[in-house]
Order: C-alpha cells, then sequence, then structure tokens
C-alpha cells in the first residue's frame, strides 16, 4: 500500500511546534505537536480528552467557525491534527495561536463534559491539560508562517 503523508516525515527529527501536514484543495491540515516524537512522556490521554474540548469549542466559536473542519488528537500522544478551510496561512497560524492562549486560560466547567454530551464525561485531567496548553503556547507563540512547514533536511 501507498504511505501516507504523515508517515513519511522523520519523526525522530520533528520537534514541538505547529506544522502544516498536508494541503488538500482548499483544505489544510496542521500538525500541531504538543511532544517531540518517541520522546516520553506523552501526553495524558486524559488531559488529551480535555484539551479536544477545549480547543473545539473555540475554535468553532472564534470568528472563524465556518472555516473549521476538525480538531481532533493523534493516537500516538503527541499532539493534535487541525483541519482548516479556505484561511490564509498567517491568519490560520494566528488563530491556532489565539485559541491555545483561550484554552490555556480557560477557567470553569470543561465545554460539552455531561453524561448527555460526551461518551467518556468523566475521562478529563485539567491540571495536565494546563501544563500541557501551557508549555505549548510558550513553544509556538513567536511562531511564524515560515516554521509552518516541516524541515525534511532534519532540523524542524
Amino acid at each position: 500500500m501507498k504511505k501516507i503523508a504523515s508517515f513519511t516525515v522523520d519523526h525522530d527529527k520533528l520537534n514541538v511546534g505547529a506544522y502544516i501536514s498536508r494541503i488538500d484543495g482548499n483544505i489544510t491540515t496542521f500538525d500541531l505537536r504538543f511532544i517531540k516524537p518517541n520522546t516520553p512522556p506523552f501526553l495524558d490521554p486524559l488531559a488529551m480528552h480535555t484539551i479536544e474540548h477545549l480547543f473545539a469549542t473555540y475554535a468553532r466559536n472564534s470568528e472563524f467557525s465556518d472555516n473549521v473542519i476538525y480538531f481532533g488528537p493523534m493516537g500516538c500522544m503527541t499532539g493534535f491534527y487541525f483541519l482548516l478551510r479556505d484561511l490564509e496561512l498567517d491568519v490560520a497560524l494566528n488563530l491556532i495561536k489565539d485559541i491555545v492562549r483561550k484554552c490555556r486560560d480557560h477557567e470553569g466547567e470543561i465545554p460539552g463534559n455531561s453524561r448527555v454530551e460526551c461518551g467518556n464525561y468523566l475521562a478529563h485531567n485539567e491540571k495536565e491539560a494546563h501544563k500541557a496548553l501551557t508549555k505549548y503556547y510558550d513553544d509556538i507563540k513567536d511562531w511564524t508562517v515560515e516554521k509552518l512547514h516541516y524541515d525534511y533536511n532534519g532540523t524542524t
């Protein structure tokens, strides 16, 4: 079988950051890499669930809600994929930074966190989510559009 694009990136050379994973027509998939691959500790699954609820809610309540396709976790527990439609890269990057900051600063109830709204509503870890979001925001707050591209020479 043909390898999918994300499996062609050398994960031993990939660092924490925000990257363009792929572009399909007018849809851009962003690789929001919170953890350097293959370097534990990985993201706590309960924290990932909390981040998913927060990020998806803030993204779908942003001024660009109509451009949001999907936000979800990577199975390797090192980050998330964020799919956007019809947004310039500088606008998308600023949106990512803004949402991560809002998630980091979120106080109160986790959106969508009731038995009726979520299939595993008790599986959250706000403390670990906050730690992960704080570190990630610090890592990407000065990120530029030029840094969104994987460096296949291994310096990413």
